[in-house]
């Protein structure tokens, strides 16, 4: 029998492990696999966070940065307290609350610098935490004590360093292997204790094969220290990479250097392609017989995908399963202080999947080309709710983070119900549409079966280029659904985009006009703006034309592609316009602002919004009357 260790490299999040591992070990053992999982990224962590490595990195580090010279100043206070705050953090011990919330213990270093002196920080800090949240306080003080130590770790020992983006920019959209080969050769610290976190799990697991997954650019640098290393002390064990970051961005992929760091590499849905690696490395199956998999042969990049093998069901795919993974280890982090986004950094979540893909699969900035879209594919609810219990009795937790796509109104209304039906007590939270099918009673009964918060994308708030962009919404219809999620009792959070193909800076500044409306109607607990990108596998990207933009010359990449650079002929200053953007919606979440003129928040001058002052407050007008 096979042994297989699946991990994700560093880094993801601290709060809760990545999901991919535990879909992918659920499955492996309905099918019989000897699998087991890790997560190299937390061991890692917790030894950089600890008081001989505080004390080891002080010896290491170089520069004159403002976070080194405060490390190196109070060296030995921090290592005293690293593992206190560690302990505090991932709530084994909860006695010195009152000493980090005193903020007369923990040795202050720059990430504190906005808060002003001790007793009189500023207003957002009773806007979190009110009077008497001292173990919320306790816990963002810590969070800031231990960033301090990763900024002093990336400006003084490895440059790559983040706790949840290693090495991102060398990863992101990079058209050469040639950057993350020449990181590689830097053996910094931090990369000496990966490599001891790598040879003891391959100690205690001795696994065949190795399966990484790799959701994001931040993690392949830790992939690639990872595998250089197994190569390196157990030249026979079997490497194989999928997740996110390669379904996407490695789809073209045609250096074949990569493949000395690893066996093969799938694509999409892991599940029916890993376990058929696995079968053809026990001498089960041949090549032919692999699905969606890449291997290197004579040389030459080669894919093999059988075309009478498929994909499993989400109803076949099994229970995911948490077996393995420490988690009791997990930091509950307070990086952010809007309730909602701490969901994303705080709390430990069992992760599950109410449908595969995306019901709409329309929107033009998103990859609706690619499986992980395209394929919509459903789970019953009740079957959703067996693997809840299962979930629950095995981590001890209740709380449940869907990590659809969009979750389908349907598709929540009937775990809503299957929930209440079957006395099944949780809190959860997901992503969805804003479609008009979420009304009042909806939202209410989402709320009794512990729904908390919904994440949406209002995107450009604007309705002509939401009709651009085939989001089918619109401004009025958001707004009604919003209010309707809030009335509830259920958080909102929104994602925002700005600089859509052909968008003026006119329509920036309205849009921000209805975003400011919809926080000051108490549509929404927060949101957060992103800079709109063209990607490979988006509408956009594969028809540019048709949005009225050009794709700038570019040579054709042989690693990484997905992000691809354009010309707007609108010739909009998004940059700058971004700034403000920002600042305002920081404010909004505070509720500070709420009845300034939008264009106070932009450091040039702006033009003055077209929105009318009452337009949502009409939209929901015309909503309750129409009841």
């Amino acid at each position: 029998m096979m042994n297989v260790l699946l991990i994700t490299p560093p880094m993801t999040q601290l709060n809760t492990p990545y999901p991919a591992t535990a879909y992918l070990t659920g499955f492996l053992r309905s099918q019989g696999v000897a699998a087991v999982q890790a997560d190299p990224g937390l061991l890692w962590i917790l030894r950089i966070l600890s008081r001989n490595g505080v004390r080891a990195l002080a010896g290491a580090m170089q520069g004159k940065a403002k976070s080194v010279a405060h490390f190196l100043k109070h060296t030995e206070a921090i290592a005293a307290a690293v593992e206190p705050a560690i302990a505090f953090l991932q709530g084994r011990d909860t006695s010195l609350a009152h000493r980090f919330a005193s903020r007369r213990y923990l040795v202050e270093g720059p990430r504190f610098s906005n808060l002003g002196p001790a007793g009189h920080e500023e207003q957002y800090l009773d806007w979190a935490f009110g009077t008497n949240g001292l173990a919320d306080r306790a816990r963002y003080f810590a969070s800031l004590f231990i960033e301090d130590i990763a900024d002093a770790v990336r400006e003084g020992v490895d440059a790559h360093f983040d706790f949840s983006r290693y090495g991102e920019a060398l990863a992101a959209s990079t058209p050469t292997f040639d950057p993350l080969l020449a990181a590689l050769q830097e053996k910094p610290l931090t990369a000496q204790w990966l490599d001891e976190v790598t040879d003891a799990l391959l100690r205690e697991h001795a696994p065949d094969v190795v399966g990484m997954t790799l959701p994001f650019p931040g993690n392949v640098l830790g992939a690639l220290r990872m595998a250089a290393r197994i190569r390196e002390t157990a030249p026979k064990t079997r490497i194989v990479w999928g997740g996110g970051y390669v379904n996407t961005e490695l789809r073209d992929l045609s250096d074949a250097r990569v493949f000395d760091f690893v066996d093969a590499i799938t694509f999409d849905d892991g599940e029916r392609p890993f376990v058929n690696l696995i079968e053809h490395y026990a001498g089960k199956r041949a090549v032919s017989g692999l699905l969606r998999t890449r291997v290197r042969e004579g040389g030459a990049i080669i894919t093999h995908s059988s075309p009478v093998e498929h994909d499993v069901p989400l109803r076949l795919a099994g229970t995911p399963t948490y077996a393995g993974l420490p988690l009791k280890d997990y930091l509950g982090i307070i990086d952010l202080l809007n309730p909602m986004h701490r969901l994303w950094s705080d709390t430990r979540w069992n992760k599950l999947t109410v449908a595969h893909g995306c019901y709409w699969k329309k929107c033009s900035f998103c990859d609706v080309s690619l499986d992980y879209i395209g394929n919509y594919d459903p789970v019953a609810a009740d079957l959703l709710v067996d693997r809840i219990e299962v979930l629950i009795q095995e981590t001890e937790t209740r709380g449940f983070h869907f990590v659809d796509e969009a979750a389908p109104p349907a598709g929540l209304k009937g775990l809503a119900t299957a929930l209440l039906k079957r006395n099944v007590d949780v809190a959860w939270w997901g992503n969805i549409r804003f479609e008009k099918t979420f009304t009042p009673a909806l939202c209410d009964l989402l709320a009794k079966s512990g729904c908390i918060a919904v994440s949406g994308g209002l995107e450009v708030a604007s309705n002509r280029l939401l009709a651009l962009m085939q989001k089918g919404v619109t401004v009025e219809q958001v707004a009604r659904v919003t209010k309707a999620f809030s009335d509830a009792g259920i958080r909102v959070h929104a994602y925002l985009m700005y600089g859509f193909p052909t968008q003026t800076e006119q329509e920036t500044i309205d849009s921000l006009e209805m975003v400011r409306q919809l926080f000051a109607a108490g549509c929404l607990d927060s949101a957060f703006w992103h800079r709109f990108s063209a990607t490979a596998h988006s509408p956009v990207g594969k028809d540019p034309q048709k949005y009225g933009i050009r794709l700038l010359p570019a040579k054709k990449p042989t690693f990484a592609e997905n992000d691809l650079a354009f010309e707007d002929p609108t010739g909009t200053d998004h940059a700058t316009l971004g700034e403000g953007l920002k600042k305002a919606v920081y404010n909004y979440m505070l509720g500070l602002g709420l009845d300034e003129d939008v264009r106070v928040w932009f450091s040039r001058e702006v033009p003055k919004t077209k929105v009318k002052k009452r337009f949502i407050a009409e939209a929901l007008g015309s909503a309750r009357g129409s009841r």
